[in-house]
């Protein structure tokens, strides 16, 4: 869930499986201070938090997947899918 107090200041367009920019797919973070909720418009996406511990979540329409600020994550795509990343602070 995101805190509290924050606004979404700005977003990327929609990808798919097929257009996914490949730095999304290797580790990468979020600039301190920046939150950034992943939202399925369709299918299925394996968000990936790389540390404290390593955790997977497969998100979907329902379930939107939440970036804390700084923290290694990365997305793999589950077959035919569409999402955005809308980015707050």
């Amino acid at each position: 869930m995101l805190p509290k107090g924050v606004a979404r200041y700005g977003g990327t367009p929609e990808f798919s499986e097929r257009s996914i920019p490949a730095n999304l797919l290797r580790a990468h973070r979020t600039k301190a201070g920046t939150w950034a909720r992943i939202v399925v418009l369709e299918g299925r996406l394996l968000y990936r938090i790389l540390e404290p511990e390593l955790e997977e979540i497969e998100l979907s329409p329902e379930r939107p997947g939440i970036v804390e600020p700084e923290v290694p994550h990365e997305v793999e795509a589950r077959g035919r899918v569409r999402f955005r990343v809308d980015f707050f602070r």
